[in-house]
C-alpha cells in the first residue's frame, strides 16, 4: 500500500493521462501509481537541457586560462563527466525517496535545517533561468540583425515574450509537459546542432591549434574545475527532481548512467569544436568570449541563420525549463506554501523582470556581476554536494518518507554538523577563489596568502581550487563525523 505525505500539494495527474494538464504534485512523494518509466527516459530532459551552442563559447572560456587544445580537451572532458556523474549519483535518491532533491537532502540537514540549502537553490536557478532567457531574447536579436530583419527594441520583446512563454508553461504545466518539450527540443537541436557543425568545419586551422603553448598545472586545475562549476554543479542540486518519478525498482546503475551520458554527451562534443574554433583563431575566440551566440552567427551562411537562431534559442530553452521547474519546487522546499505551479509562476515573473533589467537596462553589463554572482554560490553548492554524496553513500536503508515533513522525525529540525560543515566548506571556498566579475567581489581569495598559494595575483588565483576544497569539506566530514547519525536514523522501526 502507497501513502503520500504532503506540505502544500495534493496528487498529481492519474498516471497514463495523455492530455496535457497542470501538474498538482509539490514537494510530496510521488505515489506508487504515478511511478513508472525507465531510466533510459531521464536522457530526454538532460540532453535537452545541455545541448546549447554557448557549450561552444566553453572552448573560448577554457582556453582563456592559458593551456593547450590537448590540456583544455582533457580539462573539459574529465570536468564535465565527473560533474554530471555527480548529479547521476544524486538523482539515485530520486527513486530511492520518490521526493525532490531539496527534500530529499533533508535526511542530511534536518527538515528545518534544509530550508538554507533551499534557498540557496532556489537564488541559484532563479538566476540561471534570467541568464538563459536573456541570452535566448538576445541571441534573437543578433541573429535577425544579421539577416536585416530588425534586432532592435521591438524584435527583443517579441523574443522575450515568446521564450518566457515557453519557460512558464513548461514551469506551470510541469513533469508531463517538461518531458515533453524536452523530447522535441533533444531532437531539433541535435539534428541542427550536427549541420552546424559541419559548416563551421572548414573555419578550423589545425595548425594554429597544434601551436597552442601548454599552460601550468594551477592553470589546467582552474580549467578543470571552472568547466565542473559551468556544468554539472549547476544541476547538483535539481537531480533527483525528475528520476523521482521513476519506480523504486528501477535500475540504480541506469540511473546513473543515463543521467550521466544525456548530460554530459553533447556539452563534450561542442566543447571541442568550441576548442578547435576558438584555437584556429584569436580574434574569433576574444569575440566568442564577448558574444557567444553573436560571434558563432558570424561563421554560418546567411540561409542557416534562421536555423542557427532555432538551435540557439530551443537549447536555452531547455535549460530554462528544467530551472523553473527546480526553482519552484526549491521555492516550496524552502518552507513557502504555495501550489506548486504558483510557485513556478511566482519565479517566472521574477525571470521576466530579471530579464528585462539584462536586457533594457543593464545592457550587459549586469552579466559580469551575475557571473560573479553565481561562481559565488558555486563553493557552497559544492559543499551542499559533498554532504549530500557522502550522506546517500552511507545509508543502507530507503528514506523514511514521513520523517522528510517531520521536524520531530528520525532526521530531526536542526542537526548542527552538516550545517557547520555547509558553513566552514564555503568560509575555506571562498577564501581560496578569486572573482573579477564585479568589485563587491573582491574579498574573496583571502586564503591564498596564508596557505603560501602566492595571493591574489599568484600563480594559483584562478586554480578555483575554493571549488574543490568545500566539496571535500562537505564529503569527507560527513563520512567522518556523520555514521554514527546515519545509523542511528535507520535503526528506527518504520
Amino acid at each position: 500500500m502507497s501513502h503520500t505525505y504532503t506540505e502544500d500539494a495534493g496528487p498529481g495527474a492519474p498516471a497514463g493521462a495523455s492530455r496535457v494538464a497542470v501538474e498538482t504534485n509539490g514537494i510530496n512523494v510521488i505515489a506508487e501509481s504515478e511511478r513508472k518509466g525507465t531510466p533510459r527516459s531521464l536522457f530526454w530532459p538532460w540532453f535537452g537541457a545541455n545541448v546549447s551552442v554557448l557549450g561552444l563559447g566553453y572552448g573560448s572560456f577554457t582556453l582563456g586560462f592559458g593551456i593547450s587544445f590537448w590540456q583544455a580537451t582533457i580539462a573539459g572532458v574529465i570536468g564535465i563527466v565527473v560533474s554530471f556523474l555527480f548529479c547521476g549519483l544524486i538523482a539515485t535518491a530520486g527513486k530511492r525517496g520518490s521526493a525532490p532533491t531539496l527534500v530529499l537532502s533533508r535526511a542530511a540537514f534536518g527538515v528545518t535545517g534544509g530550508r538554507v540549502p533551499a534557498v540557496l537553490s532556489w537564488v541559484l536557478t532563479v538566476g540561471w533561468e534570467t541568464v538563459l532567457t536573456s541570452l535566448a531574447t538576445l541571441a534573437t536579436a543578433t541573429v535577425f540583425t544579421r539577416l536585416g530583419w530588425g534586432g532592435g527594441t521591438a524584435t527583443q520583446v517579441v523574443a522575450l515574450l515568446v521564450v518566457a512563454a515557453l519557460v512558464v508553461a513548461g514551469g506551470v504545466l510541469g513533469f508531463g509537459l517538461i518531458m515533453r518539450m524536452q523530447t522535441v527540443i533533444t531532437v531539433v537541436t541535435g539534428v541542427l546542432t550536427v549541420v552546424y557543425l559541419v559548416l563551421v568545419a572548414d573555419d578550423i586551422d589545425w595548425s594554429a591549434v597544434r601551436a597552442l603553448p601548454s599552460g601550468s598545472t594551477a592553470a589546467f586545475i582552474g580549467a578543470l574545475v571552472f568547466v565542473m562549476t559551468g556544468y554539472g554543479f549547476g544541476w547538483v542540486n535539481a537531480a533527483a527532481d525528475y528520476s523521482r518519478y521513476l519506480p523504486r525498482t528501477a535500475s540504480t546503475r541506469g540511473v546513473v548512467g543515463w543521467t550521466t551520458f544525456g548530460s554530459a554527451l553533447a556539452p563534450i562534443v561542442l566543447l571541442v569544436v568550441g576548442l578547435l574554433l576558438a584555437g584556429s583563431s584569436g580574434d574569433l575566440s576574444t569575440a566568442i568570449g564577448a558574444d557567444p551566440i553573436g560571434a558563432l552567427a558570424t561563421l554560418l551562411p546567411t540561409w542557416f541563420l534562421v536555423p542557427f537562431v532555432v538551435v540557439a534559442v530551443l537549447g536555452l530553452i531547455g535549460g530554462a525549463l528544467l530551472d523553473i521547474y527546480s526553482s519552484g519546487l526549491a521555492l516550496l522546499s524552502a518552507g513557502v506554501r504555495i501550489p506548486r505551479p504558483v510557485a513556478a509562476s511566482v519565479d517566472g515573473a521574477l525571470m521576466v523582470l530579471g530579464t528585462i533589467w539584462v536586457v533594457f537596462i543593464a545592457k550587459g553589463d549586469f552579466f559580469f556581476q551575475f557571473q560573479g554572482f553565481l561562481i559565488t554560490l558555486g563553493v557552497p553548492v559544492a559543499a551542499w554536494c559533498g554532504i549530500v554524496l557522502a550522506d546517500l553513500l552511507l545509508r543502507r536503508r530507503d528514506y523514511a518518507e514521513p520523517d522528510l515533513y517531520d521536524p520531530r522525525g528520525r532526521y530531526g529540525a536542526v542537526p548542527p554538523v552538516p550545517l557547520l560543515l555547509l558553513l566552514v566548506g564555503s568560509v575555506l571556498g571562498w577564501g581560496l577563489v578569486t572573482n573579477t566579475y564585479a568589485g563587491w567581489l573582491q574579498w574573496q581569495g583571502y586564503l591564498l596568502g596564508p596557505f603560501g598559494l602566492g595571493g591574489k595575483n599568484g600563480d594559483w588565483a584562478f586554480a578555483n581550487l575554493g571549488v574543490l576544497v568545500a566539496l571535500g569539506v562537505g564529503f569527507a566530514g560527513t563520512l567522518l563525523l556523520r555514521r554514527g547519525a546515519v545509523r542511528a536514523q535507520e535503526s528506527v522501526a518504520r
